[in-house]
């Protein structure tokens, strides 16, 4: 019985161990954009554009755009600008020179 028993807490020991490291994402876990920006801006502003596409943590694909002062901004897919410059990037990754 005693074998059992530390064997027990053996074994709660290293399961505690381990999952320390497993912590979860809330971030990845629903969507990031709450409001989108459809108004066009400078192309000059945009350092990175990210597109993150559709999955089970959002039922739509993101875009969104890091601005050189550090800024992240949500761009609306609806709007004509950015299908332009989702439409540019799909291009230029599927041709590369």
């Amino acid at each position: 019985m005693n074998s059992c028993l530390a064997i027990l807490a053996l074994l709660l020991a290293a399961a505690a161990a381990l999952s320390q490291g497993a912590t979860i994402n809330r971030a990845e876990l629903r969507c990031q954009c709450i409001n989108t920006e459809s108004k066009p801006f400078s192309s000059k502003q945009i350092a990175n554009i990210e597109l993150i596409p559709q999955g089970s943590h959002c039922m739509k694909m993101e875009v969104i755009a890091t601005l050189k002062d550090g800024n992240l901004v949500c761009l609306d897919l609806q709007a004509k600008w950015v299908k332009r410059i989702i439409h540019s990037i799909m291009h230029r990754s599927s041709n590369p020179k």
